[in-house]
C-alpha cells in the first residue's frame, strides 16, 4: 500500500464523508418534517380535532398536543441512545426513521373530531408520542455518525449540514402547506387536502430508508466493538458515572438556550403572526418560508466559524443575541400589524409590512443559527465513543425537545392570562439566560478533541493531534476504503 494514499484525508476519503453527510441529514431532514408538519399545520388543523368553543381554547389544546410530541422525545432518546451504542448507529436510525414515517402517515388517515369526538383528538396524542420517541432517537445516532466519520478540523463544517436540516423541514413543510393549499383551494384544504402534507410522507420516508440502507456502520463504533468498548448497558453509565453526568448537565445548559431560541422564533413566531396580528394564513407561510431559507447559508457559514474560533464562542453569540433581542424584535413584529380605524393613539394604517416582518423573524433566525450551527459537533466531542450516542441525545432531547418545546404553548398560554401579547416573552427570555450564564462558567471548549481518545468516564483532554490518520485507517478497516 502507498503510505501516502491513506495519511491524509485524501479524494476518496473526502468524497465518502460528503456521501455520509447528505445520506445522513436527507434522513433527519424528513424526520424533521414529519414532526414540524404537526406544528406548521395547527391553525387549520386545531379546530378539526378539539372543540373548545373557543378559537384560542382549541389552538391550546392543539399546541398542547404539539408539546407531547417533545416531552417524549427524552424517552425515545433514553431508549434508540441504549440501542444505538449497543447495536450501532445506522440499524438505530433506520428503526426511528420507519416509525416517524408510520406515524406521520397515520395522522393524515385519522378521522377528525366531527366523525368519532373526542376519540380523535386521544388518538392524535398517541401518533404524537410516537413521534416523539422517533425523533429522540434520530437525533444523536446522525450527529455521532457524522462525527465519527469526519476529520478533526472539520466537525462543525460538516455537522453544520444535519443542523440545516431542521430549518429546511419546517421550510419544506411550510412548502407543502402553501402548494397543497393554492392547488386545492380554501375549501377543499379545509376538506380532505390538509391531509395531504402528512400523506406524502410515506414517500419521502421510503426514498430516505433506501439510500440510508446503503450506507457502512460508523467506522469509529465499528473500532471500538472490536476493541471491547461497547459497554454493558451504556445508559446506566451515562448517568452514573460523575463526569459523564456532569458533562451531560453542561451539554442540557447549552441546548436550552439554543433550543428555547429556536423553537420561538420559528413556532412560537408563525403562531404569533396568525393568531395575534391576524396575518392571514398564506402570507404568514411565506413570510416564513423566506426568513428561514434566507437563515440556511449562514448555518453552514458559522459552522465552518466553529470549526475556527471554538463551538463555545459561537454557541454563546447567538444565545446571548437571542436573549437580549427576542423582545425589541417581536415588538418591532407587533408594530408592523395595521392600526385600528378607531385608535386616536396611532395613525391609521390598513395593512400589515410583511418586507419588515420578514426581517425581524430573518435576524431572529440568523441569530439562532450562530448557537445551532455548532451544536452537534459539540455535544458529540463531550462524550466518549461507547455511550456517546445516549450522552448527546438526552441533553438534546430534554434541552430542544421538553424545555424548547414548551414554548408555544407556555408562550400563548401567559399571553393570553395576562391579557399582554409580550407576556409569552418572559418564559423563552428567562431560559435562554440560564443557558448562557450556564454555559459560560461550565462549559469547555471542545474544539480540537480527538474523540477517539476519550476515555470511559474521565475528562476528555484536548489534543493538537490531527485524527485524519486515524480516520482513514477506521475507513480502511470497515471496508469504506481498501488497502491497496
Amino acid at each position: 500500500m502507498n503510505s501516502a494514499e491513506f495519511t491524509t484525508f485524501d479524494e476518496l476519503a473526502q468524497s465518502e464523508m460528503r456521501r455520509v453527510a447528505i445520506i445522513s441529514s436527507l434522513g433527519t431532514l424528513i424526520e424533521w418534517y414529519d414532526f414540524f408538519i404537526f406544528g406548521t399545520m395547527s391553525s387549520t388543523t386545531a379546530s378539526l380535532f378539539y372543540k373548545t368553543g373557543n378559537p384560542y381554547g382549541d389552538l391550546i389544546a392543539w399546541l398542547g398536543a404539539f408539546a407531547v410530541g417533545f416531552m417524549f422525545r427524552p424517552f425515545g432518546a433514553f431508549l434508540f441512545g441504549y440501542i444505538g451504542d449497543k447495536v450501532g448507529r445506522k440499524s438505530t436510525f433506520l428503526i426511528t426513521l420507519s416509525m416517524m414515517g408510520a406515524s406521520t402517515f397515520l395522522v393524515g388517515c385519522l378521522p377528525t373530531y366531527d366523525t368519532i369526538g373526542v376519540t380523535a383528538g386521544f388518538l392524535l396524542i398517541l401518533l404524537r408520542i410516537i413521534q416523539g420517541l422517533s425523533v429522540g432517537g434520530e437525533y444523536g445516532g446522525a450527529a455521532a455518525f457524522i462525527c465519527e466519520n469526519c476529520p478533526q478540523d472539520q466537525r462543525g463544517f460538516y455537522t453544520s449540514f444535519l443542523q440545516m436540516t431542521a430549518k429546511l423541514g419546517i421550510s419544506l413543510s411550510l412548502l407543502a402547506i402553501i402548494v397543497f393549499k393554492l392547488s386545492l383551494g380554501d375549501t377543499a384544504w379545509l376538506q380532505y387536502g390538509w391531509r395531504f402534507p402528512f400523506l406524502v410522507s410515506i414517500f419521502l420516508v421510503g426514498l430516505s430508508i433506501y439510500v440510508r440502507f446503503n450506507l457502512k456502520e460508523s467506522p469509529m463504533f465499528m473500532e471500538a466493538k472490536r476493541q471491547g468498548g461497547v459497554v454493558g448497558n451504556p445508559l446506566v453509565e451515562a448517568i452514573c458515572l460523575p463526569y459523564n453526568l456532569y458533562y451531560m448537565f453542561v451539554a442540557l445548559a447549552a441546548v436550552m438556550g439554543q433550543g428555547i431560541t429556536f423553537q420561538t422564533a420559528n413556532f412560537y413566531a408563525l403562531t404569533f403572526l396568525q393568531s395575534t396580528i391576524k396575518v392571514p394564513q398564506m402570507t404568514s407561510y411565506i413570510i416564513m418560508l423566506i426568513a428561514l431559507l434566507g437563515t440556511i447559508p449562514f448555518q453552514i457559514l458559522f459552522g465552518w466559524m466553529s470549526d475556527k474560533v471554538g463551538r463555545k464562542p459561537m454557541i454563546l453569540t447567538g444565545v446571548a443575541l437571542s436573549a437580549f433581542f427576542l423582545y425589541p424584535l417581536f415588538y418591532g413584529v407587533y408594530a408592523c400589524r395595521p392600526f385600528e380605524k378607531n385608535d386616536p393613539k396611532q395613525p391609521f394604517r390598513e395593512s400589515y409590512d410583511p418586507v419588515l416582518i420578514c426581517f425581524y423573524l430573518w435576524i431572529l433566525n440568523v441569530f439562532g443559527a450562530a448557537a445551532y450551527a455548532p451544536m452537534a459537533a459539540f455535544l458529540v466531542e463531550l462524550f466518549p465513543t461507547g455511550i456517546r450516542y445516549t450522552c448527546v441525545s438526552i441533553p438534546y432531547h430534554i434541552g430542544n425537545g421538553i424545555f424548547g418545546g414548551l414554548v408555544p404553548v407556555v408562550a400563548v398560554s401567559i399571553s393570553t392570562a395576562t391579557r399582554n401579547v409580550f407576556g409569552g416573552l418572559f418564559y423563552p427570555i428567562g431560559v435562554c439566560s440560564f443557558g448562557f450564564f450556564t454555559t459560560l462558567l461550565f462549559a469547555p471548549e471542545t474544539l480540537g478533541r480527538d474523540i477517539r481518545k476519550i476515555k470511559k468516564g474521565s475528562a476528555a483532554r484536548l489534543s493538537g493531534v490531527d485524527d485524519r490518520i486515524g480516520y482513514t485507517e477506521l475507513q480502511r478497516r470497515s471496508g469504506f476504503v481498501s488497502a491497496s
